[in-house]
């Protein structure tokens, strides 16, 4: 079992972006100094519910401060990137991390996000898998041509190539997750043979349910029983560690649903459409039931549940729900030091 952080560098009421974004560097270096397997950076615009606008840039800072730990985007969003300048980018920190980095990506909203960077709704709507085509390419082979409905340009050489990396152990390139909220998004990542990364907002059942459909899907399309019986998908979901269960419930019933509430609040559509926001005190109580919220030993057996019930064995575990800086950075060594012993 490979248990990482989800760091989403959400800013909490009273707080200011660049102590959101502070907090998020130093919960990954402490990360590693636990014992953590790996950390997972989000990506938003233009809201406090998390202020990191680019995942591949915080993860190019964080692979250059730390030695061991695996950093993935949790998600690049592809509907705001053009493709290829972000798989070069991924390339790039393939190569110069020796193989620490993983690209996850996503559909993302219908948000203003799609004027601002002038990729219209198409390309939330319909666009995705031909940018995800064109990435999994690109990562993939020496040259690439495109000839589809929003990219079209002439064959170009790959440079660099993920392949070209000096670490054995770095393999053929990047490793690529896709973040799957619906069985369309579940189906589209199993014919491609590409690992699901499942939200914190669903429980076991329900990720279950979603990875015995990426297996039949994957069949379908011919994939081996030795690649879909590998296929390393990411479970999100909430982590707070205390003495007492009753502890860490009040510690993110306190700090959750403010930032919950002027976080989602932000997200402002581009076409005008209504969308209904979830209660912030009710999601909170939903995710410390959810999630490992508690003892060491509860949080240990809750991960080991969780595994058992979905055959998911890696974690992406909000860490920050406190929002302080000095009680995340205690959650994160007590993730390491109390929880993970028992995992095994």
């Amino acid at each position: 079992m490979r248990v990482g952080s989800f760091v989403l560098a959400a800013q909490f009421p009273g707080q200011g972006q660049g102590e959101a974004l502070h907090r998020a560097v130093r919960s990954a270096e402490v990360a590693e100094e636990a014992g953590l397997d790996s950390v997972w950076l989000a990506e938003h615009h233009f809201v406090p519910y998390g202020t990191c606008p680019s995942a591949i840039t915080l993860a190019a800072l964080l692979l250059g401060r730390t030695r061991r730990l695996r950093v993935g985007t949790a998600v690049s969003v592809l509907p705001t990137a053009h493709p290829v300048a972000l798989g070069e980018q991924a390339a790039l920190l393939h190569l110069t991390s020796g193989g620490r980095f993983s690209l996850g990506v996503g559909r993302g909203g219908p948000w203003v996000d799609l004027e601002v960077f002038g990729s219209g709704l198409a390309a939330y709507e319909k666009g995705f898998p031909e940018s995800l085509d064109l990435l999994v390419r690109w990562l993939r082979e020496p040259s690439v041509a495109a000839d589809g409905e929003r990219y079209r340009f002439r064959e170009v050489p790959v440079v660099p190539r993920p392949s070209e990396s000096l670490a054995e152990e770095a393999g053929p390139g990047p490793e690529v997750v896709v973040a799957c909220t619906s069985p369309a998004s579940v189906k589209l990542a199993a014919e491609r043979g590409l690992p699901m990364l499942l939200g914190m907002h669903v429980g076991d059942e329900e990720k279950a349910e979603m990875v015995g459909l990426w297996r039949q899907q994957a069949r379908a399309a011919g994939r081996s029983p030795d690649e879909i019986a590998h296929a390393a998908h990411v479970s999100a979901g909430v982590c707070q560690i205390a003495d007492k269960r009753t502890d860490a419930v009040e510690a993110l019933v306190k700090a959750m649903p403010g930032w919950l509430r002027q976080g989602l609040e932000a997200h402002v559509t581009v076409d005008g459409r209504h969308r209904s926001m979830r209660d912030p005190v009710a999601y909170t109580e939903l995710l410390c039931g959810l999630h490992p919220v508690g003892t060491p030993r509860l949080c240990a057996d809750r991960l080991a549940a969780t595994s058992e019930r979905t055959g998911i064995s890696r974690f992406a575990l909000l860490v920050e729900g406190s929002g302080d800086l000095a009680a995340t950075e205690e959650n994160v060594r007590r993730l390491g030091a109390e929880v993970l012993p028992h995992l095994g």
